[in-house]
């Protein structure tokens, strides 16, 4: 297997989560976005952060 198949190789693996065991604990990727977005909106809301004035991409249509 030459370089460029094996770097294929560990990026699928890595993609699809094979390379280490999975956590238990960890959360879905929507709950840990759903979070993030209450965290920004009460730093907006306490004026200790401003709103972007362009929005993510991850927040657009929600």
């Amino acid at each position: 297997m030459n370089t460029t198949a094996l770097r294929q190789k560990i990026l699928d693996l890595a993609i699809h989560g094979k390379l280490v065991k999975q956590d238990p604990t960890d959360e879905n990727a929507a709950v840990l976005l759903e979070k993030i977005r209450a965290g920004k909106e009460k730093k907006i809301a306490s004026g200790e952060l401003k709103r972007d004035k362009n929005d993510s991409y991850i927040f657009i249509g929600d």
